[in-house]
């Protein structure tokens, strides 16, 4: 991501915040996963999204129309040792060079620092709640600051909540973020095909999960977006199975959800396939349902279309499906009044995607479905589970879980599938897979 677009949401959310107020937002811990070892560092996606700093144990301020400098960044100094055992660092000196701050501080000197620039200001916007440490401090020092109201400093009055703005800002997606999910897709696709082409009775599921990894690894992208779910046979009528331990066995299907991330930006991709290459004939009715259910919720992504249209539309498609084989019966607008579908099609279509997997941004306003806009990036995934267990359905039937997930942009003119090239009709991956 270039430097500019950093700076230009922080411009933006400086519009928002206005005058004589402030904005704070700190950045992810590390957190220990054993002893001496730490998880993979993940920044948060709010953080990064306004400053591009990868490092931890840091903290970013606004504050609109200051004369030294909008922009500062307590960040950790730079640190020779730290360097020679971790890697290189910013230090504050970096900070301001390299990530356009316009002034910096040690992180140690916060508590000595803030206080300072909280005086005199009406809100102070940032993650309520989200972070103990942060509204512990922040309590501490604007008490502080009204214990000198007689020497004519005020304290804040108001705390705002920065998510707000900030997740409004992220939902439309500027063309440097959508190149930068699009090359995330273009990997978890080649991912996707590679698990087709190698997959065959007898290998286990952590198998093909390697095959995808590889995959992502390989084109330069080694973070994934979420656990991979790599789900044979009746496993797929689990939706968060991460397990991915079971043996692959002929006659079952595959149901593969996996997404690589790049520079922070997701993709979500998930395919369902058959173990031999050839789908049975109840696989390939269920699973013809399910793409046209996927068809139908994709035609109605557009721009001045509510968010809730899509899923209606597979709800339709796939309640009168179910009733036309037999695994459902009666009138499809009661079934759906009911929700009868629900014992087989128990989520919503899909959500937003960008920096998260499941990103940020409100889906209804004033308790109605917000209207879709150009910049928007969704997920389409309807699917159908049929429990191993339901007696309400004939044998044949049981065990089959299938889903079919794609990733939306919103254009001027309708939406464009940017997953496009996954192969997903019976036609192509049979063929892809022989």
């Amino acid at each position: 991501m270039i430097a500019s677009e950093f700076k230009k949401r922080r411009e933006l959310l400086m519009e928002q915040v206005g005058k004589d107020n402030i904005a704070i937002i700190a950045s992810a811990d590390i957190r220990t996963r054993n002893r001496d070892v730490d998880y993979p560092f993940r920044q948060d996606s709010d953080f990064y999204y306004l400053t591009g700093f990868n490092e931890a144990n840091a903290l970013a301020v606004f504050i609109p129309e200051r004369e030294q400098g909008e922009y500062i960044l307590f960040c950790q100094e730079f640190d020779e040792k730290k360097a020679l055992w971790e890697g290189a660092h910013a230090g504050l000196e970096g900070a301001t060079q390299e990530f356009g701050a316009d002034d910096s501080f040690p992180i140690d000197d916060l508590a000595d620092i803030l206080p300072g620039l909280l005086e005199n200001k009406h809100k102070v916007f940032y993650p309520m709640g989200r972070d103990p440490d942060l509204d512990h401090h922040l309590m501490e020092w604007i008490t502080h600051i009204r214990a000198q109201t007689r020497s004519g400093v005020n304290a804040p009055g108001e705390l705002v909540s920065l998510e707000h703005t900030l997740h409004e800002m992220r939902l439309i997606k500027s063309p440097e973020e959508i190149k930068l999910i699009q090359k995330a897709v273009d990997v978890s696709v080649k991912a996707h095909i590679r698990a087709m082409q190698t997959c065959k009775a007898g290998r286990y599921e952590y198998q093909l999960e390697g095959e995808i990894v590889h995959e992502f690894i390989d084109n330069g992208l080694r973070a994934v977006a979420y656990p991979s779910i790599v789900a044979g046979g009746k496993n797929a009528c689990v939706l968060h199975y991460t397990e991915n331990k079971a043996r692959l066995n002929d006659g079952d299907l595959l149901l593969i959800d996996a997404g690589a991330e790049c520079d922070h930006y997701a993709a979500d991709i998930t395919r369902t396939f058959p173990v031999s290459g050839v789908f049975s004939t109840e696989q390939k009715l269920l699973y013809q349902l399910v793409l046209d259910a996927q068809y139908a919720a994709i035609a109605e992504v557009k721009p001045n279309t509510p968010w809730n249209n899509a899923h209606d539309a597979s709800v339709e498609t796939l309640t009168r499906g179910l009733v036309e084989l037999g695994l459902l019966s009666g009138e499809v607008s009661k079934l759906i009044a009911d929700e009868a579908y629900k014992v087989f099609y128990m989520h919503r279509i899909g959500h937003w995607l960008g920096m998260d997997v499941h990103d940020v941004g409100d889906y209804k306003i004033d308790d109605e479905w917000r209207i879709l806009e150009p910049g928007m990036v969704l997920t389409v995934e309807p699917g159908l589970y049929i429990p191993p267990d339901c007696s309400t359905v004939e044998e044949k039937w049981r065990g089959i879980g299938i889903r079919i997930e794609d990733d939306i942009l919103v254009t001027d003119k309708g939406s464009q599938v940017l997953t496009q090239a996954a192969p997903k009709t019976i036609g192509d991956i049979e063929a892809i897979m022989q």
